[in-house]
């Protein structure tokens, strides 16, 4: 079994003919720019976008977002309720309520900080992003490692461990090849994960790095990363409750601040954990409910199921304290609630 001792790290010359790569096979995404210095705002509003999520999924929001508002002085200027109903369907809300508040810190200080160290006192900017921003941005050399560049630099070294528990080998063996343009060179090593050195089908003859690549030798680069050993699943129970008005309304209400899809909008209901008692304990009022089936949704820690309950009800119907009648179009519904919605309508016919 190979030992950690026995861990190879690539030389320069593998930074180099990354950048020559990069510059014939970089992806066009619209946060990014060919020639001259990146804009930050553009560059951390994308950084933010992608944590726990595909480029395919941000491109969409990233560029309806830059079009309402272009500027970081834009965003921090907006309604919260507006930024959480854009956000909606991207998921990990918590990003989202720290996007504003560091917009507003960001508009406030007049610019955004130019270094890591500076970057990573913003609200929301962790090590990853402080380091990417500064690199990509500003041009500071910064060692950038997010999921991508964990699995090449695993598969390089045959890291005989999960890469998060041998950080510092993984950002030795990065700051080996960065000798120059530390932007294209982060965003090279993310592309060529994204592209060539792929989870399940990696194209080791098209890599530019692929010679000094220990897995690639091995003959098996699937076999790595090694993976941790994952936590069980939590398994989480509630109901919810959508009344809906003549008019084709129904009734919202806002999520704590605080806590999964916090801030977001949802349908009226019970707690999430073990079962309720009492399901009807937790419905807005008293109305001819009926049930709808029920819906799973699962999160990066537990596995939810929610019983849903419809009812058809009056435009005289009551509104409870901090409820909302609204649209389901207009409601900005976090995915979870969206299905919660949809199963609802859909036993209404």
């Amino acid at each position: 079994m190979r030992t950690r001792s026995a861990v190879r790290t690539p030389g320069p010359a593998d930074g180099a003919a990354l950048l020559s790569w990069y510059d014939r096979h970089r992806r066009a995404l619209p946060w990014r720019v060919v020639e001259g210095r990146a804009d930050p705002y553009r560059v951390w509003l994308s950084e933010i976008m992608l944590q726990q999520t595909t480029v395919a999924a941000v491109i969409p929001y990233f560029e309806r977002f830059t079009r309402r508002w272009p500027t970081v002085v834009d965003l921090a200027g907006a309604e919260d309720g507006d930024v959480m109903a854009a956000w909606a369907g991207l998921g990990y809300y918590a990003r989202a309520r720290n996007l504003l508040a560091c917009a507003r810190a960001v508009a406030a200080r007049g610019a955004f900080p130019t270094t890591r160290e500076g970057l990573r006192a913003l609200p929301g900017v962790g090590d990853y992003t402080s380091a990417a921003i500064a690199a990509i941005a500003f041009g500071e050399t910064a060692v950038v490692v997010d999921g991508n560049v964990e699995r090449v630099v695993a598969r390089l070294l045959a890291l005989p461990v999960p890469p998060k528990s041998a950080r510092r080998e993984v950002e030795a063996s990065v700051a080996a090849m960065l000798t120059e343009r530390a932007g294209d060179f982060a965003q090279a090593m993310m592309d060529l994960g994204a592209t060539i050195c792929t989870p399940r089908n990696p194209v080791c003859a098209l890599c530019p790095i692929a010679e000094p690549c220990a897995a690639r030798t091995e003959g098996e680069p699937t076999r790595y990363p090694v993976k941790a050993e994952k936590k069980p699943r939590k398994v989480w129970q509630g109901v919810a409750f959508v009344p809906v008005r003549s008019d084709g309304t129904i009734l919202t209400r806002r999520r704590p601040e605080r806590g999964l899809l916090g801030g977001m909008s949802e349908a009226w209901g019970s707690p999430w954990g073990d079962a309720p008692a009492d399901p009807f304990a937790h419905a807005p009022f008293g109305a001819p409910w009926r049930p709808a089936g029920g819906v799973t949704h699962v999160f990066t820690h537990a596995t939810l199921t929610l019983d849903v309950f419809v009812a058809e009800v009056g435009e005289g119907a009551a509104t409870p304290t901090g409820g909302t009648w609204q649209a389901p179009a207009a409601a900005g519904l976090p995915t979870l609630m969206k299905k919660v919605v949809e199963r609802a309508l859909g036993a209404l016919g």
